[in-house]
């Protein structure tokens, strides 16, 4: 058996890859462009992707495969039709990064909330040791407990999230984009009255039709002044130029995103321009990716690979 992996860079480089080599020849690229996929892949019995596309044009010419796995949970970079018409199968994982994606949810919040870099500069700068009392108080900053905290999309993650939620004090409440969802631990409630009610909002849906642009305008003007806003989910439920006037103009308090529209970050995000550390923190989509996450997330591509086979 022949295993290529297109783009083993988006993993990083410090997890083990070397158990797939005892399944057959296990070819590694850092990175593949689209028009290098079908030359790469001729021969391959399978075929392991982040976010290289897979569809005729680039895999047609492959004549004996038989897997594509994808080492995310979203599959939009698979033709399934094409694949299905074709007889190749597909897995992807999910359920790996459920404890990190809820680790860098409070870490975005307590950035903000806390005014971390401030605080930090403040002492780099020295300024601390020229101080006359030992304590400084340039910005404030609030307790979690007590506070309401709403969350967008209650599955996995967001249920993790809750209960973290949950042990610092404050009231979680939840909305369902799906309105499947239904956890009697945690309170349903309406949309609106999540965004006027919540101290903190934290999305954790997927992109869909329903949530695409979700928080637009008119659901940030429904919000606190003081709400700060976080995205763990995918960044087109965030518009983004309606979160860039919101924050500019002080609709909402402050906002830490993980996801953005077109990642890597455009040259024309209306987000690039804010430089205050104190309203927007962005991180470059690694919610997913702890060491153990992303150790956990090879180790279920090896197993779908074993199990298919």
């Amino acid at each position: 058996m022949k295993i290529v992996f297109l783009d083993t860079s988006t993993l990083g480089d410090d997890i083990d890859l070397n158990s797939f080599e005892s399944l057959g020849k296990f070819v590694r690229y850092d990175f593949t462009e689209a028009s290098q996929v079908a030359e790469r892949v001729a021969d391959a019995d399978v075929i392991i992707t982040n976010k290289v596309r897979i569809n005729e044009t680039t895999i047609g010419s492959a004549k004996q495969l038989k897997l594509v796995c994808v080492t995310a949970t979203g599959t939009d970079n698979l033709d399934k039709d094409y694949l299905d018409s074709k007889k190749i199968g597909w897995r992807n994982v999910a359920g790996y990064s459920t404890n990190s994606v809820a680790q860098l949810t409070f870490s975005l919040l307590f950035y903000v909330l806390m005014k971390s870099r401030y605080y930090d500069d403040y002492v780099k700068s020295e300024e601390y040791i020229d101080s006359k009392i030992f304590t400084h108080l340039g910005e404030h900053f609030h307790e979690l407990d007590g506070k309401t905290w709403g969350i967008i999309g209650l599955g996995a993650i967001g249920r993790k999230v809750a209960d973290i939620a949950k042990a610092f004090g404050c009231r979680v409440i939840y909305y369902s984009t799906s309105g499947k969802n239904n956890q009697q631990e945690y309170e349903q409630v309406d949309f609106d009255t999540l965004l006027e009610t919540s101290d903190i909002i934290s999305i954790h849906a997927p992109l869909t039709d329903a949530t695409h642009s979700l928080i637009d305008k008119e659901a940030l003007a429904k919000m606190k002044s003081s709400t700060i806003l976080l995205n763990l989910g995918r960044g087109p439920i965030v518009a983004q130029g309606d979160l860039a006037d919101a924050l500019n103009n002080n609709v909402i308090a402050a906002a830490g995103l993980d996801v953005l529209t077109i990642e890597p970050m455009s040259a024309d995000n209306p987000l690039r321009n804010i430089k205050d550390s104190r309203k927007l923190y962005i991180t470059p989509h690694i919610a997913w990716a702890s060491v153990e996450a992303r150790t956990r997330l090879m180790q279920l591509v090896l197993n779908n690979i074993k199990e298919f086979f």
